[in-house]
């Protein structure tokens, strides 16, 4: 008798065991690999929409560099934006009737966006900094406001819409 009390109370053990296991895992890929994120605003308006939820992706930069034309999620003091990596260390950018060139020579960019007004970033970007925008130019705060980004404010990658699911998919 006492040995089967045993055995059950170890069955109910290993049971919330394994749930305790299930949290602790899905917390840790929540924290450190993937998480969802919510598109605020209409700043990436035609390739991202308000409340559009997507899947930002917090350990690719970990292994591999940051990239132009990316799509990032950048926190802010008190909150999150989504913009498009425009600008890398050690270049120059700018916006001439509506097109991009990088250190002085045009660059094709193959996405949606509204037209871009004539812009020059005055100095050339510092190591560890990034100059973003987003894809609504007319409307969008970014580093044409809020000055260059800082890596260690850059969270991650996104580029999958989960939700809602008539716009599910990759979104470059």
């Amino acid at each position: 008798m006492e040995e089967e009390k045993k055995e059950n109370m170890w069955i109910k053990i290993k049971g919330i065991l394994s749930y305790v296991i299930i949290i602790v895992v899905v917390l840790l890929i929540k924290e450190f690999i993937i998480t969802p994120i919510r598109v605020n605003g209409d700043s990436m308006v035609k390739t991202l929409h308000d409340k559009d939820i997507m899947i930002l992706d917090k350990i690719s930069y970990r292994f591999n560099d940051i990239k132009r034309f990316d799509i990032v999620v950048i926190k802010l003091e008190d909150e999150y934006i989504v913009k498009r990596v425009i600008g890398l260390p050690g270049e120059t950018v700018e916006y001439r009737d509506n097109k991009l060139y990088i250190n002085g020579k045009q660059v094709k960019e193959d996405f949606k966006h509204e037209d871009t007004n004539d812009f020059i970033l005055e100095e050339e970007i510092p190591e560890g900094f990034y100059f973003v925008m987003g894809d609504n130019r007319p409307i969008s705060l970014d580093s044409r406001i809020i000055g260059l980004i800082k890596e260690n404010r850059i969270l991650g990658k996104t580029s999958l819409v989960i939700f809602p699911l008539n716009r599910f998919g990759n979104k470059k």
